[in-house]
């Protein structure tokens, strides 16, 4: 059994990874360097685990109404939360971080899946 500090930097990296190949396939999703894409996926973990559950607390009505299709805007509003608050990476309008959120939430569960 993985210990949780490895678990962490497991999770960590995976994420790195799907923010990496993410800029590569998104033209509108950038780093500045190695630094900014660390940074940034280390704030996406800390605001999947604390500001997106308040999101989706906040957007219950909403998200019900949409059948769940509401928390891939959620999705891409903490992705464009996390570019906003790291310098560095940038996302150039809403629809990259909406089509971005995507593909890294199911790039990230298909690598996890090889990993764990």
């Amino acid at each position: 059994m993985m210990g949780n500090l490895t678990l962490f930097l497991v999770q960590w990296g995976l994420t790195s990874l799907s923010l990496w190949v993410a800029s590569y396939i998104f033209s509108g999703l950038r780093f500045a360097d190695g630094g900014s894409l660390l940074i940034a996926a280390l704030v996406l973990g800390f605001a999947n685990a604390i500001v997106k559950p308040l999101l989706i607390l906040l957007t219950l009505p909403l998200t019900v109404v949409t059948m769940g299709l509401f928390l891939l805007v959620v999705n891409a509003l903490v992705l464009m939360l996390v570019s906003a608050v790291v310098s560095g990476f940038t996302i150039s309008s809403f629809w990259t971080a909406f089509f971005a959120s995507i593909f890294i939430s199911l790039f990230s569960l298909f690598v996890s899946g090889l990993v764990f």
